[in-house]
């Protein structure tokens, strides 16, 4: 993890061989601090601080019969990169190149403990500060649950002083229910996105890991995000949630001509009378919140609660405790914090899941359980929560894939489609955007208090011919923006967005290298199919026939002089 500093090894050393004379030794250890002695199987260090004895051993003839006599102790020979592993330090030891054929330096014990000293200051001082830089509270214990790092968001986010907390062992301050530390110590698991609730007003999502060395757990760290403000900001949002049907009539609300919506709107309705889960699947915008809300208003729960949850505005460590709830235990029943999650606060009503194919696995399991049981246990809790809550999901139309590549659980998928609901995107329903148009302008002109504007033909033309990829939502927004930053009486092209006018262009570039006369038109084809092709467009668009003349890609000229050939007036 950290790149090794300079290890300083003494390179003032001479070899020598066993029969080499105590005199000549005396002499090498006055000019260098090491005489290294090298034999067929092994190497011993001398230093020039031991000259004194091998002064005292004068009468020896060698330095062979010194070694023997003293039975000095050999040195470990190894590479730099071998150091940290188990070495004999009771003698100096040999540093040698990695290609293990020379000698390069000698490093003592005195020598790697200095290094070790500045390695630790430096290991120290990276920790602390990569502690003191991420905008988490940072925790870390040693094997005995003792503090020794306490970074300064942990001294905001639970109010306790670094210096009076570090040394001191964690469960003094906070009770061993709460500790995730004092786990991963006993089980050494690590712990990724839990939820906790330290505090009546603090929410956090830890994650912690043990720290192991040699194969024991030698202490833990925790890094604590303080979710506080995202679980306010979510409550704001979700508890606002605007109404978008008609409580009394819902389903009036939602526009629709096309067969197949028709139809959706035929299945929602039946739906509406049995307690049962329904799953809607549409691209992002198609209108599954709509059509949730109306299921719900058109049923027997229609004056009980309709709450609804997030699957990607929710952070995952905290979704559990969204939908179940949560309980942290203390010493008193008074003193316990309960906190009903959106399951339990919908009781009696509907809960919509949104986006359920972003759930984590974990949590699909536990929801899958309550469907089949109709009960639950709060995270920290120990009784079975008893609610009998409808769930509507929303998902994307890749859930079926996800089902069958194993990414969502099946069980649960199969709880969720008793009734399965698809909306079609808007692109395959063309000839509801008129009515739709109409719908928003009415809406956002009374919003903004403005006059109703006329639309230019060449509008109604390009926002037929747009492939809608935000559907009905993009449609509303689109429709929101030109009636707000209109001051006229009309919309013009200009008033659209860049990417639809864009896109009107290049339909018409191609009409126009095609023909200025019906593209699909050959000669061959009768009649009848021209005038049902006629009669097509106008519907599709309303009776606006410069919007129609687009949509078959031939002149308004031409347009008027067949409805009069076919007495289409």
């Amino acid at each position: 993890m950290f790149k090794s500093g300079q290890i300083n090894k003494d390179d003032s050393f001479i070899l020598a061989g066993p029969h080499t004379p105590l005199t000549e030794l005396k002499n090498m250890l006055l000019q260098f601090h090491y005489v290294v002695v090298t034999t067929k199987k092994t190497h011993y260090t001398i230093t020039n601080s031991e000259l004194n004895v091998v002064e005292s051993y004068a009468d020896l003839k060698t330095i062979g019969l010194l070694l023997e006599e003293l039975q000095w102790i050999p040195s470990t020979r190894l590479t730099l990169s071998e150091v940290e592993s188990e070495v004999e330090w009771r003698r100096p030891v040999l540093i040698e190149d990695d290609e293990r054929k020379h000698i390069i330096g000698i490093l003592t014990a005195s020598e790697w403990i200095r290094y070790l000293q500045v390695e630790k200051k430096k290991v120290t001082a990276y920790f602390h500060t990569l502690a003191e830089t991420v905008n988490d509270a940072v925790t870390a214990v040693d094997q005995e649950g003792k503090v020794i790092c306490w970074n300064t968001t942990a001294e905001r986010t639970y109010e306790i002083k670094r210096e009076n907390i570090l040394g001191r062992k964690i469960g003094e301050y906070f009770q061993a229910e709460d500790i995730v530390l004092h786990r991963i110590l006993n089980e050494g698991f690590p712990v990724r996105q839990a939820y906790h609730r330290p505090d009546n007003d603090t929410h956090v999502l830890i994650n912690a890991s043990p720290i192991i060395q040699d194969n024991t757990i030698i202490g833990g760290v925790a890094t604590e995000q303080d979710i506080t403000r995202i679980v306010r900001l979510n409550e704001e949002l979700y508890a606002s949630l605007p109404l978008q049907v008609h409580p009394e009539k819902p389903f009036s609300s939602i526009i629709g001509i096309n067969p197949e919506i028709k139809q959706v709107l035929q299945i929602a309705q039946k739906t509406t009378s049995a307690d049962i889960p329904v799953l809607l699947t549409g691209e992002p915008g198609s209108g599954k919140g709509m059509l949730a809300q109306a299921i719900h208003y058109g049923s027997s729960k229609k004056n009980e609660s309709f709450l609804s949850v997030n699957c990607i505005s929710v952070p995952s460590g905290l979704l559990e405790a969204e939908l179940f709830g949560y309980q942290r235990k203390a010493f008193t029943e008074e003193e316990q914090v309960v906190q009903a999650g959106k399951l339990e606060q919908a009781r009696g009503g509907t809960l919509f899941i949104i986006d359920i194919d972003r759930m984590p696995i974990d949590i699909q399991v536990k929801l899958s359980n309550y469907l089949e049981h109709q009960s639950f246990l709060r995270i920290g809790g120990s009784e079975l929560v008893n609610t009998q809550t409808r769930i509507i999901a929303s998902a994307s139309p890749r859930i079926e894939k996800m089902v069958q590549e194993g990414n969502f659980h099946k069980d649960l998928y199969y709880q969720l489609t008793v009734i399965k609901i698809d909306i079609p995107p808007l692109s395959d329903r063309m000839e509801d955007i008129v009515e739709l148009l109409q719908k928003f302008i009415r809406e956002f002109t009374i919003k903004y208090k403005k006059p109703m504007p006329s639309i230019d033909p060449l509008v109604m033309t390009a926002l037929i011919n747009y492939d809608w990829p935000g559907n009905v939502r993009e449609l509303r927004n689109v429709v929101e923006r030109f009636i707000l930053l209109n001051d006229g009486d009309i919309i013009t092209i200009e008033h659209l967005p860049r990417e639809i006018i864009t896109s009107t262009q290049s339909l018409n570039t191609n009409s126009e290298a095609i023909h200025d006369e019906p593209s699909y038109k050959k000669e061959d084809e009768s009649t009848k199919d021209e005038s049902l092709m006629i009669e097509d467009a106008l519907r599709k668009t309303y009776g606006n026939k410069s919007a129609a003349a687009k949509l078959l890609g031939i002149s308004r000229g031409t347009l008027y002089n067949k409805i009069k050939e076919y007495g289409l007036d």
